[in-house]
């Protein structure tokens, strides 16, 4: 069985040579995807691939929050495709964190994807923070507890170690679940409660508080509750 490779498009639409010759950032998203997968499918170009899963997907965002299960179920998306990809949007949001340009985080949806990787799709609960400077630039991401723990149970303290340690000015909470339904119980209520109580103390503040599922979330401060 053959398949479909970058050598076998015309060259005018390679998209490792437009590259080279332009420059990367003048690459549309499905051909960057191209150059990642390297191969289509008997009977379908590289290039063509791509754009069906970009729009299964919706769009890069929507590549880069997915499972590992739900790549690799996609036609075309085999385990090794799958873990490549999963690896060049890790490289990706890792060299964002690291640069000394971090970005401003202005919107829920900005710490939804920065979070979703994390725990999209995880049969545990898990509970964290982010940090922000005085200018609301992403210092770092925290992960408080995970699994076995219930996070309704931890104290103002371990949610503000970390943000002491990085002189955060301010902090979004944010947390999934894993039964699919973002909406947050009586106790993530309560416990959100509590960590604004501490957070008044410390003269930080709690911009939001995320509940994250597989396909959506809540944010508090959107629904009024923050």
């Amino acid at each position: 069985m053959s398949f479909y490779t970058i050598k076998d498009l015309p060259e005018s639409d390679r998209p490792r040579e437009k590259l080279l010759k332009f420059g990367v950032e003048n690459l549309t998203d499905s051909e960057l995807l191209a150059i990642i997968l390297r191969t289509g499918l008997k009977g379908k170009n590289v290039l063509d691939l791509s754009r069906e899963i970009l729009e299964y997907f919706g769009g890069i965002p929507g590549i880069s929050r997915a499972h590992i299960k739900e790549l690799v179920s996609f036609k075309g998306l085999g385990k090794t495709k799958a873990v490549t990809l999963l690896a060049s949007f890790e490289i990706g949001r890792r060299a964002l964190l690291g640069n000394g340009n971090s970005p401003k985080i202005t919107s829920p949806e900005d710490v939804v994807n920065l979070i979703w990787p994390k725990v999209n799709n995880l049969p545990v609960e898990i509970f964290g923070i982010v940090t922000l400077n005085t200018k609301g630039k992403l210092i770092s991401i925290h992960e408080i507890t995970k699994g076995g723990m219930n996070f309704t149970s931890i104290s103002p303290k371990e949610v503000f170690h970390p943000a002491v340690k990085d002189m955060a000015a301010a902090v979004i909470l944010f947390h999934n679940h894993p039964s699919g339904d973002p909406t947050p119980s009586k106790e993530d209520i309560e416990v959100t409660k509590r960590i604004l109580e501490g957070a008044y103390l410390l003269e930080i503040e709690v911009l939001d508080h995320i509940v994250l599922s597989s396909n959506s979330y809540f944010s508090f401060k959107k629904e009024g509750l923050l």
